[in-house]
C-alpha cells in the first residue's frame, strides 16, 4: 500500500510502516496506523504531501519465511513449549538491545530501500519489522525514528529495546514491563493498541440489526470462531461445539458465529443448525463492516487475541474469553480479567455456567463495560502517528554493533 498526494517530481516524504505476516493481527495494526496517517495529512506534523506505505518485513527476507505457517505450528501440542518460550526466555533480567547481524545476514534487500527511500520515520508493529529497522540504520547511517508498537497487552524480550525511540503501548502495566528493561520515560507513550477506523464511532444499533437482519428484540452475541488461518481456533472450536447443544435454552439470546474465511468450517455450522432445528443461531461468512455488526450486538465470545480484544473494547462490547491461552494470548486474558473488563471460561461448560449467569443477570453486562473504559483507547492510531511525527528531524546519538545484550533492573511482572 502506498498513497501519495504529491504531483512534482520531487519525492514526497514518505512514513513507513511495518509489519510480519504472522497471523492477522500484525498487518491489521499496522493498516489502521497508515490510514491514520492518510486522515492526519496537514495536521499534527504530516506533511500536507506525505506518502505512506504499509509493507510486509518478511517480504525483504533473503531467505523467504511463511509467517502463517510458522504461528500455525504453535498451535497444537506445542502451545505449552511456545508459552514458556514467550513469558519466560529473554523476558526476565537477560534482554536484547538490537544490533545490525540480523540485518546484513537475511534482510540486506530492505538495507536497500531505506537507502533509496530515506524515510522520514518507520513505524513497525512486530519485532521482525522492528530489529530489521534498527539494523538498516545503523548500517546505512540514515536517521529516522523508529516507533514499535506491540499489539499484545504485554511485552516480550526481543524488541530492540535500547535502539527504538519510541514504545508506543496500550497500558500502564505494559509500562511497567518497560522501565526495567532501562527504556527512558520518554522513550514510553500509553497510546492504546491500533485499530481501524470505525470501531470508535457511534452507531445506530437498530439499523445496524436491520442491515445484518437480526432480531431487535433480542442480546445478540457474537461468536469469532475464525480469522485467515483455521489452526488457531481449533480449540476454541472444539470447546464451542460442546457448549452449541446448550445455547437454544437461552431464548433471551441470538447466537452469531463468524467463521471468517474459512467457508469450509460455515457450511459445516449451517448444516449442523439446519439439522438440530436451532433458531437462535445464525452464521455469517466473511463481514465487511465487522464494527457496524459489533455495534449492534451486546457479547463477544472470543479468543484473547490482542487485535480482536481492542477493537471490542473501542466497539464498547462485553467479553468472554473462551480456552486456555497461551503466550502473549495468556497476558491478554490476565490483564483483560484482572480490570474486570472480560470474564474468561476455560472449557464449554463453564461458558454455559457463564451464559446462564448473563442471561439471568444483563446488568452484568454494564458492569463490564464500565471496567472496561479504562482501557478503551478508541484513537491510539491517530496518537501513535502524532507522537511520531514529534520525533522526526530530532537529533540523537546513535551507536553501531553487531548483536547487543544487557542485563536489566528487576522485573516489576513475575511471570
Amino acid at each position: 500500500m502506498a498513497t501519495s498526494r504529491s504531483d512534482s517530481s520531487r519525492p514526497a516524504p514518505l512514513i513507513t510502516v511495518m509489519h510480519a505476516s504472522v497471523g492477522s493481527g500484525h498487518r491489521a495494526a499496522a493498516m489502521a496506523i497508515a490510514s491514520a496517517v492518510e486522515r492526519m495529512r496537514g495536521q499534527a506534523g504530516v506533511p500536507e504531501d506525505a506518502d505512506v506505505e504499509v509493507l510486509d518485513i518478511l517480504d525483504f527476507g533473503r531467505v523467504r519465511i511463511d509467517g502463517n505457517k510458522t504461528a500455525a505450528s504453535f498451535t497444537g501440542a506445542t502451545r505449552p513449549i511456545y508459552d514458556w518460550t514467550w513469558r519466560y526466555v529473554l523476558t526476565g533480567r537477560l534482554l536484547w538491545g538490537g544490533g545490525t547481524g540480523w540485518s546484513k545476514v537475511m534482510f540486506p534487500s530492505f538495507n536497500r530501500y531505506v537507502a533509496e527511500k530515506r524515510p522520514l520515520a518507520i513505524i513497525c508493529t512486530h519485532i521482525t519489522a522492528a530489529n530489521v529497522a534498527v539494523g538498516a540504520r545503523m548500517i546505512t547511517g540514515i536517521e529516522y525514528p523508529i516507533v514499535c508498537v506491540p499489539t499484545d497487552y504485554e511485552i516480550e524480550g526481543w524488541w530492540p529495546h535500547l535502539e527504538c525511540d519510541l514504545f508506543c503501548v496500550g497500558t500502564e502495566f505494559m509500562a511497567e514491563t518497560l522501565r526495567p528493561r532501562k527504556v527512558p520515560e520518554d522513550h514510553i507513550a500509553i497510546t492504546g493498541i491500533p485499530v481501524r477506523h470505525g470501531f470508535e464511532l457511534a452507531a445506530d444499533r437498530q439499523e445496524a440489526r436491520r442491515e445484518f437482519n437480526l432480531p431487535a428484540d433480542k442480546r445478540i452475541v457474537l461468536i469469532f470462531a475464525g480469522a485467515s488461518l483455521p489452526q488457531p481456533y481449533v480449540r476454541f472450536r472444539a470447546e464451542i461445539e460442546q457448549a452449541i447443544p446448550f445455547l437454544r435454552r437461552f431464548d433471551d439470546m441470538h447466537f452469531v458465529f463468524l467463521p471468517g474465511r474459512d467457508t469450509e468450517y460455515s457450511d459445516n455450522l449451517k448444516a449442523l443448525f439446519a439439522g438440530m432445528k436451532l433458531g437462535n443461531v445464525s452464521v455469517f461468512d466473511y463481514v465487511n463492516d465487522m464494527a457496524a455488526l459489533m455495534h449492534a450486538s451486546d457479547l463477544a465470545i472470543l479468543k484473547s487475541g490482542g487485535l480482536t480484544v481492542t477493537e471490542c473494547l473501542c466497539a464498547r462490547l462485553p467479553m468472554v474469553l473462551l480456552g486456555k491461552s497461551y503466550g502473549q494470548e495468556k497476558a491478554n486474558t490476565t490483564m483483560l480479567t484482572s480490570f474486570g473488563a472480560s470474564m474468561h471460561a476455560t472449557t464449554a461448560r463453564e461458558l454455559v455456567s457463564t451464559l446462564d449467569h448473563l442471561h439471568g443477570n444483563p446488568e452484568a453486562l454494564h458492569a463490564l463495560l464500565v471496567n472496561a473504559d479504562g482501557l478503551r483507547r478508541p484513537r491510539a492510531s491517530e496518537d501513535i502517528v502524532e507522537a511520531t511525527m514529534k520525533l522526526v528531524g530530532v537529533p540523537r546519538e546513535r551507536e553501531r554493533h553487531f548483536a547487543e545484550f544487557y542485563w536489566g533492573g528487576k522485573p516489576a511482572h513475575i511471570r
